[in-house]
């Protein structure tokens, strides 16, 4: 069986700027860095809020840190995981923003574990494995993985 692989959420990777040597950086650091990726949508959300502020020292930070992961292209297949997957939450009444679908699209296409501390809104898509790194230690959400 291989090893997982984990892609970031923009929530994860914005507390890994705030925190160059926090919980994230152990977790990565426990993993692999090669076991870890993210989303061109996450990246692209993360330098928005970079230039939103306005801040030199900030785009560095985040610069830096999207330059030492792998950021997923939005390519084929995620295109299909994204049309079943609005499919899907649009027939349960329950969709979720459209960032995040594209974002959870291509965890389940690239087969990713998603770590995000936004465990609500993405635990309604079936089938994608969510765990939540920023959970306190006993907290169930810090090592479950939510299916």
């Amino acid at each position: 069986m291989n090893a997982p692989r984990y892609l970031l959420d923009t929530n994860i990777l914005s507390d890994l700027v705030r925190h160059p040597q926090g919980i994230v950086a152990r977790k990565i650091a426990e993993v692999g860095e090669a076991a870890v990726c993210t989303s061109i949508i996450a990246a692209a959300e993360l330098r928005f809020g970079a230039a939103k502020r306005n801040s030199a020292r900030l785009s560095h930070q985040v610069h830096a840190i999207l330059s030492a992961i792998e950021v997923l292209a939005l390519d084929m297949p995620a295109d299909s995981a994204y049309a079943q997957l609005r499919w899907a939450l649009e027939q349960s009444g329950r969709p979720i923003g459209p960032n995040d679908m594209l974002i959870a699209a291509q965890a389940l296409a690239h087969e990713c574990v998603l770590v995000t501390a936004n465990v609500g809104e993405f635990s309604r898509i079936a089938d994608l494995q969510v765990t939540n790194w920023l959970g306190e230690a006993g907290d169930p959400l810090s090592a479950a993985t939510v299916a």
